[in-house]
Parts: structure tokens; C-alpha cells; sequence
């Protein structure tokens, strides 16, 4: 590549992305881990300003390895995990299990049975199947599952379909106006195998505004009222979950993490005043918000195609098995050339084409770079959440290398697949006659 004067390259924790490339190849997922230090330590320090009893509870679905997990216990997260195989991870890295909040809309009996021998903080509890699986092991296990219960408050993120959670029609949550919300409660209030610690939404992701979860705290506070009134119950803690936007492009304008933590006390505070409540500890679960920005994907540029008048494709060594929130979401992204090139050379609008034998599978619909050639390197920002993690095999291909990078020194935190990888768990035909 070209080092002259028109030329600038882009680095990613203090290194150069041709210095991690050389080192781990492409595609690769690169992580500056001080970002990730920073977001987290900016919801956490918000909170510690309100004075207040709080957990920051890293929702580990966005991006979930032995090293993430252990990086958020460094910097004083909880965590919340959504299967049996995150709950492993967690395990697996040490992570103490007294921190871990197990969600999902449906935990199976051996994952239940697991989460309860390794003694975790919270299962939020999503359904009425659920509640049964969850007492019966609680039993037979001797012990005592502290809960919360996941609801719907009937609040609409402004946000993408398949993101959106916290409106009536969900699959996720007991739903507060029908009353199965209150008849669980009951439940658990009856149950000595159970406790309720209090209730938890979430109404999306990639939110902007802080409208929503006032909204959602106000509905929570009204059947926290009549609870109090009826029950004679004060919730413990009340989680308003996540979903803090982040910015992929420049249409993004994200509002700082303190802002969110600040209006959802206030909301919480004002609330538990009025109604004469004693104000709970309030748990919040960051995900997206804290590894996305601190994430790039960078890859090698192969081949390219001109169609006059119409796109000119770039295609790139990877695409949807390791980024499939394009195709899925229609998720835009900005992405920029490992060598800058200065405005007074030759600008293209190209099309990013992933390698998949899919039509759809396109990483960037158009975007202006700097003339590009086959083997220079393309970077794509903000990919640190849901690619590595909703990653695929699909057409075979091996998942990509992760690396954390600070300070300028980088670490391997997960290996690249290997072709052998892929057919490790395959059997051989054998004879059915």
C-alpha cells in the first residue's frame, strides 16, 4: 500500500490496523478495550452521584467470551446472561455467580436445574411455565430463587420491530393490564422456595430518548401502588432494563449514559416519594452500549464490480456469517479505508458486498471511500455488538479472530476457526441396511 503524504492510517486501541491484520489476518474483530472501560465506568459513576443502592448488569448477548466476562467483573459489572451457554461462559471465566441475573423467555429445566446449583443472583422470570419449572427445582434443590418478574408495560421504543419489547403484543413478559403480572406476584408471595425481589422491563433497543422509560416507570409505579394497597408488597429493586442507543453513523446522535441513568433515578425517586414507597435499588442492563462503539470489523477487499450507471461493488473477505444485522435489521454502518486517503484524492460511491452466496448479504448499501483496490484493508465501525455474537457458519465459512487492543499492545481473545473446526462435531455416513 501506499505510504505517501496523501495518506493517513487509522488505528484501532493504538495500533495500526495493518499491524493487526499482519498478526491475526482477516476478517477480525478489534475491540478497544478503553472505550469499553469508559462506557462502563460512565453508568456506574452516574449512579454513584445519585447516591443510590444500583447494579450495572452487562447483557452479555451483545458480545460474550471467557475474556469480555472477566473484563466486566474487572470493572465492577453485574451480568446478564440468556441461556445455559452463557451462563457456562460466566462460569467459565470466574465470574461470580451471586452477580449473574439469568433471563430468557424460555429457560429449560436443565438450565433452571444449573443456574440454581451455581447459586446466581436473579432469574427474571418471563411466564407462568417458567415459575413452575423454577419453583419445583427450587425445592427439590433446597433452596431459595430470588426473582423478578420480566412484565410489559405496554411502552413502544421507537425503534426496529424485532427489537422492540416492551409493548403489549411480546413474547417476552407477564403482562401488567390483563393482570397475569399480579397474579404471578402472587404466586411467588405464596411460594417459600421463591423470592420476589421486584419487577424488571425492558421496552427496546437503540433508544434515543428518554421518554420511554419515564412512561415505563410510571405504568410500573402505578401496579407497584395497587400492589402495595392489596398485597402488602414494596418491590426491592426495580430493573428498567437497557437499550441505550449507540452511533453507527452520523444520522446517529446518541445521548450520553449519564443522561439515561439520571432521568431513570429521577423517574424511580419521584415515583417511590409520591406513593410513599421506600426507594428501591435500581439495576440497569447495558449491552450494546458498552461493547458496540469499542468494536471494528476490519477486512480484506477482493473483488470488484461496475455496473454503469447503476452501483459499483467492492467485496469484502467476510459479510453476514459475521455481521448479520444488515440483512436483518437493514442496520447501516460506516466504514472507512485502513489508509485514509486526504480529501484531494479520488473519492468513489461503492457498494460493500459480504462473500456469502446471498444477494441480500451487503454490509453497506453506498458509501463514499477513497479509491480502492483488491488487498487494501476496509475497517467498519461500531460492529462491536451482535456481530461476533450472532455470528454464523453459514456457506462454511470460519468465524473470524477477536483481539482486544489498549494502549498500543493487542491480545488474542478467541482463535479463528479453522476448516477443521467446522467438521469437528460431523460423523461419518454410515450404513443403514
Amino acid at each position: 500500500m501506499s505510504n505517501d503524504v496523501h495518506q493517513r492510517s487509522i488505528t484501532i486501541g493504538g495500533v495500526s490496523a495493518e499491524e493487526l491484520v499482519n498478526t491475526y489476518g482477516t476478517p477480525l474483530y478489534a475491540y478497544d478495550t478503553t472505550v469499553i472501560r469508559n462506557k462502563a465506568h460512565a453508568f456506574i459513576d452516574a449512579f454513584k452521584e445519585e447516591e443510590i443502592n444500583f447494579q450495572v448488569a452487562y447483557a452479555s448477548k451483545a458480545f460474550s467470551t471467557v475474556a469480555m466476562v472477566q473484563l466486566a467483573e474487572q470493572l465492577g459489572l453485574s451480568l446478564d446472561v440468556v441461556s445455559g451457554g452463557e451462563l457456562y461462559t460466566a462460569k467459565k471465566a470466574g465470574f461470580p455467580m451471586e452477580k449473574v441475573h439469568f433471563h430468557g423467555n424460555n429457560k429449560s429445566l436443565k438450565e433452571i436445574k444449573e443456574a440454581i446449583e451455581l447459586g446466581i443472583g436473579c432469574f427474571v422470570v418471563d411466564n407462568f411455565h417458567e415459575l413452575s419449572l423454577l419453583s419445583s427445582e427450587s425445592k427439590r434443590q433446597r433452596k431459595v430463587a430470588p426473582v423478578l418478574l420480566r412484565v410489559t408495560p405496554g411502552v413502544e421504543a421507537h425503534t426496529h420491530a424485532y427489537i422492540s419489547t416492551g409493548q403489549e403484543d411480546s413474547k417476552f413478559g407477564f403482562d401488567l393490564q390483563a393482570g397475569q403480572a399480579k397474579r404471578a406476584a402472587v404466586e411467588v408471595l405464596e411460594d417459600d422456595s421463591l423470592h420476589l425481589l421486584g419487577l424488571h422491563c425492558h421496552i427496546g433497543s437503540q433508544i434515543f430518548e428518554t421518554d420511554g422509560f419515564i412512561e415505563a416507570i410510571d405504568v410500573l409505579y402505578s401496579h407497584l401502588q395497587n400492589w402495595k394497597q392489596t398485597l402488602s408488597y414494596e418491590a426491592e429493586v426495580v430493573n428498567t432494563g437497557g437499550g441505550f442507543g449507540i452511533r453507527y453513523t452520523e444520522d446517529d446522535q446518541p445521548l450520553d449514559p449519564s443522561v439515561f441513568v439520571k432521568t431513570i433515578v429521577k423517574a424511580v425517586k419521584d415515583a417511590s416519594e409520591r406513593l410513599g414507597m421506600a426507594i428501591p435499588e435500581i439495576w440497569i442492563e447495558p449491552g450494546r452500549s458498552i461493547v458496540g462503539e469499542a468494536g471494528s470489523t476490519i477486512y480484506t477487499i477482493g473483488s470488484e464490480k461496475v455496473i454503469e450507471n447503476v452501483r459499483h461493488y467492492i467485496s469484502v473477505d467476510g459479510g453476514m456469517s459475521d455481521n448479520i444485522r444488515p440483512a436483518l435489521y437493514d442496520a447501516k454502518y460506516d466504514a472507512a479505508l485502513a489508509h485514509q486517503a486526504m480529501p484531494d484524492n479520488e473519492q468513489v460511491t461503492y457498494a460493500i458486498a459480504g462473500k456469502a452466496c446471498e444477494s441480500g448479504d451487503m454490509l453497506i448499501d453506498a458509501i463514499t471511500l477513497p479509491k480502492a483496490k483488491s488487498g487494501d484493508l476496509l475497517i467498519v465501525y461500531s460492529t462491536g455488538a451482535y456481530g461476533y455474537s450472532m455470528a454464523s457458519n453459514y456457506n462454511r465459512l470460519a468465524k473470524p479472530a477477536v483481539v482486544f487492543v489498549e494502549g498500543g499492545k493487542h491480545q488474542l481473545v478467541v482463535k479463528r476457526e479453522t476448516y477443521e473446526d467446522l467438521v469437528k462435531n460431523d460423523l461419518s455416513l454410515q450404513s443403514l441396511d
